[in-house]
């Protein structure tokens, strides 16, 4: 099946947001937490979680560091229902701040993999966004990037109503860009991403971070051909085995 769209990722593949988001989540756990923790102890417990839904890495990380007391506490400063949410707002508080700074966007892209996004465009592929952040978010980081006009189709966490490992947002992103999902190459650099990905029939290529690379190579369903984990040597070479003349 050719490929005829090329569909990113934003946080981990073309930001290192990731990095970004472990930072203000370990921040709000280390505020919430009824013992002493480090920043890079929940940084660490945060890896085994990227790529999930803000519910499912805020409960994870809940039950890994016994949060559940203090933040059913904050639960009415919020107007919350759930441990969980009040957990992210505390979270948030921190991660606004760090976004917010224009300058940090700009110095947190993963160039290897924006330079894919920008001859992608140059090619006249469709692109898509698939993305497991938050439409305010979203729109936040590509006016800030200039990144609107380069997407055909952007899909956020707003638009679905499962995340990913499921493929919903991989469906839609396919309907809208007129595609079938068997034509989509995915650019990806978490499991739940890559999950995603596969169960929509897509073709994947995973771009590694520090933070997912490990997670990557325990797939079973993935060959490691296409992990792609030193990205300035090998990520081009992988993409034209999909798009001979890009």
């Amino acid at each position: 099946m050719p490929v005829n769209a090329i569909v990113f990722d934003l946080d981990g593949t073309l930001l290192r947001t990731e990095e970004l988001k472990a930072l203000s989540y370990a921040k709000a756990a280390i505020e919430l937490c009824p013992y002493s923790i480090t920043e890079e102890e929940a940084i660490e417990a945060f890896k085994d979680f990227v790529g999930l839904s803000r519910m499912e890495v805020a409960q994870g990380l809940i039950e890994r560091f016994d949060l559940t007391e203090k933040a059913d506490a904050r639960k009415a400063e919020f107007s919350v229902s759930t441990a969980w949410q009040a957990f992210v707002q505390v979270r948030l508080k921190y991660y606004q701040e760090l976004i917010a700074d224009p300058q940090v966007l700009h110095e947190n892209q993963w160039s290897h993999n924006m330079d894919l996004l920008y001859m992608a465009r140059q090619h006249a592929c469709k692109i898509g966004l698939a993305t497991m952040s938050h439409c305010e978010q979203v729109n936040h980081i590509l006016d800030i990037l200039n990144l609107r006009d380069q997407f055909d189709f952007v899909a956020t966490r707003d638009d679905v109503e499962y995340g990913k490992p499921d493929p919903e947002i991989y469906f839609l992103v396919a309907a809208h860009l007129g595609v079938k999902p068997e034509e989509i190459l995915a650019i990806e650099d978490s499991p739940a991403g890559v999950e995603a990905a596969i169960h929509a029939g897509a073709q994947v290529i995973a771009v590694s971070t520090p933070f997912t690379k490990d997670g990557l190579h325990k797939l079973d369903n993935l060959n490691p051909h296409w992990i792609v984990d030193h990205p300035h040597d090998e990520l081009l070479p992988r993409v034209r085995e999909f798009i001979q003349d890009f």
